[in-house]
């Protein structure tokens, strides 16, 4: 799964009982998406009849889009469909459809180009893997973004215990593979907020404001999903334990 840190930090350990709260998972790493402020400059000059500016918003905006887009989309998907097209088609969805946004902003910016974005990812899975078994939501994970090593370690730092010490390379992406793995056991509903939360950065408002919830009931979904990572985490360290005492013990 791919996400930069300032600070990549591992845990000694996976295992922690103590009960995750909003404080102690605050992400570190910055929005994939840019800043609002300079958004809404540039949204100001599009109303003000600036027709530069409209390039300028939406070029703004072509690597955020570019990278959600190879960041959610289903890897065998990718392999037959370039990702600079779909995030080219979401660009010229935007556009035609960016006065309609301006007379009514339902929404930030970001969070309205991200959703065309998404409804361009899930119609290019459906015309590619028709056959496929598992049904999409609007807000369902294709799978756990494969690949994004700096956001698993750094997810798994928040999880374990306080005493953190900085890992080496090895280490961070065997973690990282274990993250992974855990995430991709989790339900459609707890994968989405927990990608969307620590691969995405997106804060809990904007979270909210994504999946239609009140800030509160977006907050206890993301703890939920969260306990039951580390629930599996700790599954999966036990299981590796008891591999290694029959190992030794024969």
């Amino acid at each position: 799964m791919n996400v930069r840190s300032d600070e990549l930090q591992a845990a000694q350990s996976i295992g922690n009982t103590t009960p995750p709260t909003e404080s102690h998972l605050e992400f570190m790493a910055k929005s994939i998406w840019p800043n609002h402020d300079q958004t809404e400059t540039l949204l100001a000059a599009v109303r003000g009849g600036d027709t530069d500016a409209v390039n300028r918003l939406l070029e703004r905006h072509r690597e955020s889009v570019r990278r959600l887009v190879q960041m959610r989309l289903d890897r065998k998907v990718q392999r037959r469909v370039d990702v600079s097209d779909v995030v080219q088609d979401v660009l010229v969805e935007a556009n035609g459809r960016l006065e309609k946004y301006l007379d009514d902003p339902a929404m930030a910016f970001h969070l309205w180009i991200r959703q065309i974005a998404w409804d361009r990812i899930i119609d290019t899975y459906r015309r590619h893997r028709v056959s496929a078994k598992r049904n999409m939501d609007r807000e369902q994970a294709m799978s756990a973004p494969a690949g994004h090593d700096q956001s698993s370690v750094q997810l798994a730092a928040q999880l374990c215990d306080p005493a953190l010490t900085p890992a080496a390379a090895a280490t961070q992406r065997e973690i990282a593979s274990k993250v992974e793995a855990a995430i991709e056991q989790l339900g459609d509903q707890d994968r989405e907020i927990v990608l969307m939360r620590h691969y995405e950065h997106l804060s809990n408002l904007e979270i909210a404001e994504v999946l239609r919830l009140n800030p509160p009931a977006a907050s206890m979904r993301y703890l939920r999903a969260i306990r039951r990572l580390r629930e599996l985490l700790d599954v999966g360290e036990s299981d590796e334990e008891s591999s290694d005492d029959n190992e030794s013990s024969t």
